[in-house]
């Protein structure tokens, strides 16, 4: 039985059922509306708990930031027997639609990254699986929230293909980015994210499954009067409510996909 690397896990450690938030301050939050939680490793940016949701044996890591930490936990927890994985993180509107407190439910994205790249070539979809698009629109429904289906923008740059002049360091810019999010938008990708499209991609390659849920916290759209710089503070929703919204709606998603595997197995579909 060996001991993972980076996750600091082994198989009996991990569940069949992994929810990935990217920060790990929120592990422990999402752990805490579980009937039973334990906190099996905390190394680096992966915090991992294990325990049970009405019955559901379930896991939550951290990925970090980004497509490569998120491959690495996904490599690792597929290596300890986990069969399912929800991003649940946050998300930027690339359409005026989607407001700060709304769910985007990504059935696809566009892989605006490298790692993926170095599994499969670029004509390769990230596509999420539909069992769990299906639990995922079931719950929102079932909750009551507003949400939206449609295609992520995962990209490993957070301060690039911005429209704000201060986007990054220096007011360093490419005239490209001028035009990067008005053509994604005519491409109607719903929203802007950093770690979906491996999560999509190496869950499809492993024979396993994957998908991600997003609350929205600001929109990439938005243009200022004064200056059009972007303030954080001003900017982005991420408040205790959207946060609360979006563990409650990533546990109970899971939850589905486990109620229609139970119930699948039962009539032996």
């Amino acid at each position: 039985m060996s001991l993972m690397y980076h996750l600091k896990t082994t198989e009996k450690d991990v569940a069949p059922y992994v929810l990935l938030p990217g920060d790990p301050k929120r592990v422990p939050l999402v752990a805490g509306l579980w009937d039973e939680a334990k906190l099996i490793a905390d190394n680096r940016e992966h915090v991992t708990y294990t325990g049970k949701y009405k019955g559901m044996p379930v896991s939550c890591t951290s990925t970090g930031v980004g497509c490569p930490s998120t491959a690495i936990a996904v490599e690792e927890l597929a290596r300890c027997g986990a069969k399912t994985f929800l991003r649940m993180g946050t998300c930027a509107a690339i359409q005026d639609f989607l407001k700060p407190g709304d769910i985007a439910i990504f059935d696809s994205a566009c892989r605006y990254e490298g790692t993926s790249h170095r599994y499969v070539p670029p004509e390769y979809p990230a596509v999420a699986h539909h069992e769990i698009i299906n639990a995922s629109i079931q719950t929102a429904k079932r909750l009551n929230l507003t949400y939206y289906i449609g295609t992520a923008r995962t990209s490993d740059a957070l301060f690039a293909n911005r429209p704000e002049i201060d986007t990054s360091f220096n007011c360093y810019r490419r005239h490209d980015w001028d035009y990067f999010l008005s053509d994604l938008k005519q491409m109607k990708v719903l929203a802007g994210d950093m770690e979906s499209s491996i999560i999509m991609i190496l869950s499809r390659l492993f024979g396993l499954r994957g998908g991600a849920l997003c609350v929205c916290v600001t929109s990439l759209l938005k243009q200022h009067e004064e200056g059009n710089k972007f303030n954080y503070e001003r900017d982005i929703s991420y408040t205790p409510d959207n946060v609360e919204k979006l563990n409650m709606i990533a546990c109970e998603t899971m939850y589905q996909v486990y109620l229609n595997d139970q119930k699948r197995d039962e009539q032996n579909i």
